[in-house]
């Protein structure tokens, strides 16, 4: 692609867009637009906003429109592998989505508006080009997964620190300070639970049984 010119996409019909809705196997309604070389969010798709999940990834996609917050139901956006290199304040009217997922695309910030997602458990964000989160990123009780590899992070996101959810944060191949591996290494600590050997099936017994030999020789 010539360095300034912009990717000339294709267009998708409301008609077309139809057919790439269907049901997972779980009963969610899905419209899947993955790999349809467009360029731009067909203005069509406002009349599809009641989806559960909504995949537009691998595409030619610059810049997520205005009305993205009319998809108030949906619970899962996959915008990764695009051009995008900033999202409108309106992504925070997504207030029942569970996962968002914007790898490998242009992102340099994030608007402070994605704090509004409360519901919000998985956020992949790997392979862009920032070096900051919003501080309201901390008001996200409910984050378990945050994927950020592949940025330009120099430190830990001080907004992480207190999400008592946390279960991995990916920091992988980012610059980051080594004074600030320790509080990194904190919050990838893998969670221990003592459960009975009475509630384990028997190849989970012996696996258990096997690592404490291990430990213990």
């Amino acid at each position: 692609m010539a360095k300034g010119k912009k990717a000339k996409g294709k267009t998708i019909s409301f008609k077309e867009a139809q057919k790439c809705v269907h049901l997972t196997l779980d009963g969610k309604c899905r419209l899947d637009l993955s790999f349809k070389e467009v360029a731009e969010v067909p203005k069509c798709l406002q009349k599809l906003c009641d989806m559960d999940e909504v995949d537009l990834s691998r595409n030619l996609i610059r810049k997520v429109p205005d009305f993205i917050n009319y998809f108030i139901s949906v619970r899962l956006l996959d915008l990764h592998s695009n051009y995008l290199e900033e999202l409108p304040v309106t992504i925070g009217g997504l207030q029942n989505l569970l996962v968002l997922n914007l790898c490998n695309n242009r992102l340099t910030r994030l608007p402070s508006e994605i704090g509004l997602l409360k519901k919000l458990h998985t956020l992949h964000l790997g392979m862009n080009q920032l070096d900051a989160l919003p501080s309201s990123v901390g008001a996200l009780k409910e984050l378990c997964h945050v994927g950020l590899s592949d940025n330009r992070f120099t430190r830990f996101p001080a907004c992480l620190t207190g999400l008592n959810k946390m279960q991995r944060v990916n920091l992988d191949r980012n610059p980051i300070a080594t004074e600030d591996a320790p509080v990194r290494e904190s919050l990838m600590t893998e969670k221990l639970y003592v459960v009975k050997e009475s509630v384990l099936c028997d190849d989970c017994l012996d696996k258990c049984k096997s690592q404490r030999k291990m430990v213990e020789g």
